[in-house]
């Protein structure tokens, strides 16, 4: 059997689990051809790099993370079998990578009595500007645990649902579920006035 066609039945067998861009591209990939894995590379670029800095909180680790889970992409495409979508996949592989490198790093451990603290930001009736609101949000987000921040950038950034993101985190749905309920929690403890609504 040549490798188009192993290609091929790979494609086949993946099904609906991906677009149809993701799965020629993908294709491409099964067969080692270096233009479709960098049309895939700059596809997932964009995407991962966001949430690799969401989860991080490292500019100078996001593109060694990155750089890791694409190569994992390449060199174990063979190891994709669609049961979930090929997203799923890859952002399970970033996951698994961005915690390996906290761990590496000795990542502190989430300061528990931080909500007992009072909090030093402006009052709730105080006018938020856009880029105060940005700001205030994404001071909230960097307190969360990586734990936490991957569950609500996944779900709020990255519009995935909690089985899909118990794939990425191998975690059971109920866990990602309890995260989340943890995480609002946290955050609404954190922001101040209105903006803690949208949770």
């Amino acid at each position: 059997m040549s490798d188009g066609s192993v290609a091929h039945r790979q494609t086949v067998e993946i099904g609906n689990a991906v677009t149809l861009e993701d799965a020629r591209l993908f294709a491409g990939v099964l067969a080692q051809e270096r233009d479709a894995f960098e049309a895939l590379y700059r596809l997932y670029h964009p995407r991962l790099a966001r949430f690799l800095l969401n989860l991080l909180h490292r500019p100078q680790l996001v593109e060694e993370v990155l750089n890791d889970t694409v190569f994992v992409v390449w060199e174990r495409s063979d190891t994709f079998r669609g049961a979930s979508k090929l997203s799923t996949w890859i952002f399970a592989i970033a996951y698994r990578k961005a915690m390996k490198a906290l761990r590496r790093l000795d990542e502190p451990v989430e300061d528990r009595d931080a909500d007992m603290r009072p909090s030093g930001g402006d009052a709730p009736d105080a006018p938020f500007g856009r880029h105060r609101t940005q700001e205030v949000l994404l001071n909230a987000l960097a307190k969360l645990s990586p734990d936490h921040r991957t569950v609500v950038d996944l779900t709020y950034f990255h519009e995935m649902g909690y089985r899909e993101i118990a794939a990425i985190m191998d975690c059971p749905v109920d866990t990602v579920k309890t995260r989340m309920f943890h995480a609002r929690r946290h955050l609404r403890r954190l922001m101040d006035g209105e903006l803690a609504d949208w949770l």
